[in-house]
């Protein structure tokens, strides 16, 4: 009788064990994974590595690299992703890592791997924004730096302008305390509550929405449709 019942435990174990309330060191999990890339020689966005401090102090895993390493990166990312042990992806950048946001997110679309987030701070131009996308935070002083629903983007897209601030500007963006914090709110909301999940049920964007960071900020840029980066700061074609 008792060997009845030790069996009888070990198959309820078991049957928990396979319905994913517990895991075994062989068993991959999959977990959120936030990238942060700084700008130009890396040292001029370092808001991103106390951005990546506070969202590891919520549990949230995050590195911070280069925005050169951005291909690197996307391909880490979709080998993750197809092995089941990353999502979703959460992609943060400052000036040239913002860019390279924008461009890590294009190169995910080509491998049809999900972008549950992404947030530029500053970028250097506008960028049209991929169907692999579920929600864009796009944190700009500059009044052309806006991001634009791509072919097939159903996502949630907002471009946020604090060019009416007068203590922001290019090399302060990524430290302000009220944009990490803005940022922080949204990645949370992301990883732990499934909001900004591609295919989750988000809110349809046909145009996306302007918001000035304060009420005496400047008017929203003009809108533009197919709006590409082209070489050089702040030059932008209308496609």
């Amino acid at each position: 009788m008792r060997n009845m019942r030790r069996l009888a435990a070990i198959g309820v174990l078991s049957v928990v064990m396979v319905a994913g309330f517990g895991t075994t060191p062989g068993m991959a999990q999959s977990r959120a994974h936030v990238y942060l890339l700084r700008g130009l020689m890396n040292i001029f966005s370092l808001g991103m590595d106390t951005l990546a401090e506070k969202i590891q102090h919520r549990g949230i895993y995050a590195t911070v690299h280069n925005y050169s390493e951005w291909q690197s990166l996307a391909d880490h990312a979709a080998a993750a992703y197809h092995a089941g042990t990353e999502g979703p992806i959460i992609i943060i950048g400052h000036s040239l890592g913002a860019d390279a946001v924008m461009t890590m997110t294009q190169a995910l679309n080509r491998d049809g791997i999900p972008v549950a987030l992404v947030i530029p701070f500053d970028g250097t131009g506008s960028y049209v924004t991929p169907k692999n996308v579920a929600c864009v935070l796009n944190l700009t002083q500059r009044n052309y730096a806006y991001m634009r629903s791509g072919a097939g983007f159903h996502g949630k897209l907002t471009n946020v302008n604090v060019s009416g601030d007068s203590g922001i500007d290019h090399f302060t963006i990524d430290k302000s305390p009220r944009l990490q914090t803005q940022a922080l709110n949204s990645v949370l909301q992301t990883a732990k509550s499934g909001a900004c999940r591609p295919g989750g049920g988000n809110s349809a964007a046909a145009e996306p929405k302007e918001q000035s960071a304060t009420p005496g900020g400047r008017a929203a840029a003009p809108r533009h449709q197919g709006l590409t980066r082209t070489p050089g700061i702040g030059r932008i074609l209308s496609g």
